[in-house]
């Protein structure tokens, strides 16, 4: 799989993107957008998300924004019948019976193409476990190379359950279309250490799935590579210049805008199953 085809098209396409995502991460997600080449628009009031996704490539349904349910419902039902790809983060699904009861209406009510989450808020989803630590995964549910292949075949029938391309990131990322399956190590720890990682990474999913929305399974795992790549690249960075978290959030961005189509092929470590 050449994932730096689907970078070169995201920058000839640049697609736009409505993402509704909450405040904490608002501002990262629409950078991280604009790097990848991608237009963002951030709208989430109820009277106007119909139109805004209408005129979008692409839509990302985050949970953190849990006051906007209404919101993400109407703007994802109208997405789902133009076609537009949908992804969505289950952010602490398994936290709270309100977010697991929204998670599962969303899932049941518009046709999700992606799902992106961490082992915790992937396993709430599929197997309806309630054992979410806040925004983080439980320890007790991180994908190591011990249960890989076990954590492969629950997030495969997920996938064929669902209907949707389902990533499951953390030190290992794991992607699954139900038929298909991607395993794609790097990064950097200090990923796990800023906000907004992850949600970042749900928009870059988007993103690239707007240019490329005939395959959302390869342009999902051309995303990730693409921010584990971003990821090692600032960390190497930061360690030369004795930077630390904050710094690492900038050059996170920066890397992401600097990223070629050559060097995402020589970095990506992926191994199709």
């Amino acid at each position: 799989m050449k994932l730096g085809t689907f970078w070169e098209h995201t920058q000839a396409v640049r697609p736009t993107v409505h993402a509704i995502t909450n405040v904490v991460t608002v501002n990262d997600c629409a950078n991280i957008i604009l790097a990848a080449w991608g237009a963002p628009t951030m709208a989430q009031d109820v009277r106007e998300v119909e139109e805004i996704t209408a005129l979008s490539d692409a839509l990302v349904l985050n949970l953190g924004a849990l006051a906007a349910q209404e919101a993400m419902l109407r703007a994802g039902k109208r997405a789902g019948v133009l076609g537009h790809p949908i992804v969505f983060d289950p952010v602490a699904a398994g936290a709270s019976f309100l977010r697991g009861e929204i998670s599962r209406r969303l899932m049941h009510e518009v046709p999700i193409t992606v799902v992106r989450g961490n082992a915790s808020e992937i396993r709430a989803l599929a197997l309806g476990s309630e054992t979410t630590r806040g925004v983080e995964a439980n320890e007790l549910d991180r994908v190591t190379e011990d249960n890989l292949k076990a954590s492969l075949v629950m997030l495969h029938e997920f996938a064929r359950r669902s209907g949707a391309v389902v990533a499951l990131t953390g030190e290992i990322d794991l992607i699954s279309d139900g038929t298909r399956a991607a395993v794609v190590r790097g990064g950097s720890p200090m990923m796990g250490r800023i906000t907004g990682a992850g949600c970042m990474l749900t928009a870059l999913i988007a993103t690239l799935c707007g240019a490329s929305k005939d395959d959302p399974f390869g342009a999902t795992v051309a995303a990730v590579a693409a921010m584990n790549t971003a990821g090692e690249l600032a960390f190497e960075k930061v360690c030369e210049m004795q930077e630390g978290t904050a710094s690492f959030r900038d050059r996170l961005i920066d890397e992401v805008s600097r990223l070629t189509a050559t060097q995402l092929d020589a970095h990506a470590r992926v191994e199709l199953h």
